[in-house]
């Protein structure tokens, strides 16, 4: 890890860059403190749905979701959370 002072890096911002995007990192300092890190930019990478697939297959799970009724997103009626829960 480089270290560069503010006021120097002022003159040298281009070839620090050049650094950065090399893989360095280098560490801002004023007054011989750290104030800030000039890092690679990363990718934002988002979900990987096939790496979950994969994960899930590896566990033996072939269907995660089996079955989704007909009527799921139909609005419930008005006294379904005051009747008694079905005996199991």
């Amino acid at each position: 890890m480089k270290t560069v002072a503010i006021r120097d890096m002022k003159n040298r911002l281009t070839e620090l860059v050049r650094e950065v995007e090399d893989g360095e990192v280098i560490v801002v300092t004023r007054n011989g403190q750290p104030v800030a890190d000039l890092v690679p930019h990363k990718k934002r990478g988002g979900l990987n749905l096939e790496a979950g697939r994969a994960s899930l297959r590896a566990k033996g799970v072939r269907n995660p979701i089996p079955f989704i009724a007909d009527d799921f997103d139909e609005q419930l009626p008005e006294d379904f959370l005051l009747r008694p829960l079905p005996e199991i």
